[in-house]
């Protein structure tokens, strides 16, 4: 059962680790350490470097499944990107090594069935090292882009999403066969059912690692996304209408009114009733407005609306 508590920044962190020992798995993946004494979590974060607000929405989400719905427009995204980098080298660096060795010395050598569970063991340490090497080849670097400013075509985090998919099946398997089919005693009882305690703290990690990214991390990167995409397009399109000659000839208020309504998809009986005016007075507008700026479609007045402040951009749906 999780925690229904939530923690805030003038929360002491030492009274955190009290409630849920678990948070200490994440401490150092955020690059803090211990030795803080009574300090609350603001003033830990701000000595470490840490931007509070991400700290507490990862440690909420992951004691008692808390969403905000701002997370996305709120988190950094740079400590996102360090927690989870930090987070590959723990459980690749450490935590998978450390889980094997302690399975080997736990195994009796002389039983026929050790070699094949190491093997497995291998077999799912190696599915997790593909599933984490793809994210730090391809997806870290993305946003390091996308951080930079840059839209690298060709992939999104959307693609990203569809392909991150659990890696436990093989881990199940493991348990399920030392489980059932390891006779042992003694000594070596109790070094498998520690190990076996291992695994499963293990497998939760690993669990709650993959719902932060799921829905903390590829929510930030869609919104970066967005943000980003739209002011590409801003950029594009005052481009283009730098470009293009200047017409002198001026719209009147009348005729700018009629252009923000055909952006906003009004027929022009729809217009009219609007303005308060006829059909043919409609259509005698838009008949001047192609004239003075040389526009003739809806794309293109729905440009120079943006461009000129008629309409916001992020009213307009492309």
């Amino acid at each position: 059962m999780k925690n229904q508590k939530m923690y805030e920044a003038d929360d002491l962190l030492i009274s955190i680790i009290r409630d849920n020992y678990n948070v200490l798995q994440s401490l150092g993946s955020f690059g803090i350490n211990l030795g803080f004494g009574d300090k609350t979590v603001k003033e830990v974060c701000e000595y470490e470097g840490v931007d509070t607000y991400t700290f507490l929405a990862v440690v909420n989400f992951t004691i008692n499944g808390h969403r905000n719905p701002d997370d996305a427009d709120r988190v950094s995204i740079p400590t996102l990107m360090k927690y989870l980098r930090a987070s590959h080298d723990y459980y690749l660096g450490f935590q998978l090594p450390f889980i094997r060795k302690e399975l080997s010395e736990a195994l009796d050598p002389d039983n026929s069935v050790s070699n094949l569970v190491l093997k497995l063991y291998d077999e799912y340490a190696r599915q997790i090292q593909l599933h984490m090497k793809y994210e730090e080849r391809m997806v870290f670097p993305y946003v390091d882009n996308l951080l930079d400013g840059r839209v690298t075509s060709g992939y999104d985090i959307e693609t990203f999403s569809k392909h991150h998919g659990q890696t436990d099946q093989k881990l199940r398997e493991l348990k399920q066969i030392i489980i059932k089919y390891l006779p042992s005693d003694g000594l070596r009882n109790n070094q498998l059912s520690a190990t076996l305690y291992d695994i499963y703290n293990n497998e939760e990690w690993l669990a709650l690692h993959a719902e932060v990214e799921d829905h903390i991390f590829i929510p930030a990167i869609r919104r970066l996304e967005q943000r980003l995409r739209q002011s590409d397009v801003s950029n594009k399109i005052s481009h283009m209408i730098a470009l293009s000659p200047t017409n002198t000839e001026a719209l009147s208020d009348r005729e700018k009114d009629v252009i923000v309504s055909l952006v906003q998809g009004m027929s022009n009986k729809e217009i009219a009733n609007h303005l308060c005016i006829s059909v043919n007075t409609v259509i005698t507008h838009r008949r001047n407005i192609a004239r003075k700026l040389q526009i003739h479609s809806p794309a293109g007045l729905t440009i120079y609306a943006i461009v000129n402040n008629l309409v916001d951009i992020s009213t307009v749906k492309f």
